[in-house]
């Protein structure tokens, strides 16, 4: 039997096609949950983040603990469009980027126990935030479900065997979450089914030829996109919540 925290979510944002753009926009909804986040008073955790690095899928996984937080996020999660002059272009042209957000509750699986002898840890040196040992000591930690190939990956404690624990408590959730969605399906199965690209996008933050944010589904609007990245998401979250009444 599983069971939903509903005071505890897991945040997954992955950069579409399109380079640095996409990672940058990428790192840019990061920003704009962790200030939603912190407005809310909720925990925001960020336990691995792989934007810039040159090799590997471009994501980053975070954990929010907060009253209700995930039922009021859940709704934000899809592809977000954002439009504007790229900062990494040398002719100032507009550049459209995609990332694809995506919000699960942590699962409480009981009586649900993972093989040992299914699992690879591997360790390496940590890249953010976690004391004087970053980049000296592996204290980050890959832990693998080989069966599955399913990987989780956290390097926001302090030590390994706290990195260790965490990266098994979220493997637990998804690979539960897994075994009750489909035994005999691909984690895939529990993602939004769209492509990172145009005509999928569930909102859009147009910074350039004009200022707009604009949600596709409930039709709410801001002139302010600077106010809407930096955490002033009300609005749109309250829109979401009424589609489900």
């Amino acid at each position: 039997m599983l069971e939903y925290e509903n005071n505890k979510a897991l945040l997954y944002i992955y950069s579409g096609a399109g380079g640095v753009d996409a990672q940058d926009w990428a790192s840019m909804l990061l920003t704009m949950y962790r200030k939603y986040s912190a407005d809310k008073g909720w925990g925001f955790v960020i336990l691995s983040q792989t934007f810039g690095e040159q090799e590997g899928t471009k994501n980053a996984v975070i954990e929010i603990t907060g009253p209700n937080c995930y039922e009021m996020l859940r709704r934000e999660s899809g592809v977000h469009r954002l439009v504007r002059i790229s900062p990494y272009s040398s002719k100032d042209l507009r550049h459209t980027s995609f990332a694809l957000v995506e919000f699960m509750p942590e699962i409480i699986a009981k009586n649900f126990q993972i093989n040992p002898n299914d699992l690879r840890i591997d360790t390496y040196r940590s890249s953010g935030p976690g004391g004087q040992n970053v980049n000296k000591l592996e204290t980050a930690v890959r832990v693998t479900h080989v069966p599955t190939g399913l990987a989780v990956a956290v390097q926001s404690e302090r030590s390994q065997a706290q990195n260790k624990e965490k990266a098994m408590q979220v493997l637990n959730s998804r690979l539960a979450a897994k075994m009750e969605a489909e035994k005999t399906q691909e984690l895939s199965q529990l993602k939004p089914q769209v492509a990172i690209e145009w005509g999928s996008q569930i909102r859009s933050y147009v910074l350039n030829p004009y200022q707009m944010v604009k949600d596709h589904r409930t039709g709410v609007k801001s002139s302010q996109p600077d106010k809407v990245l930096n955490g002033d998401l009300d609005k749109f979250i309250e829109a979401e919540q009424s589609l489900a009444y």
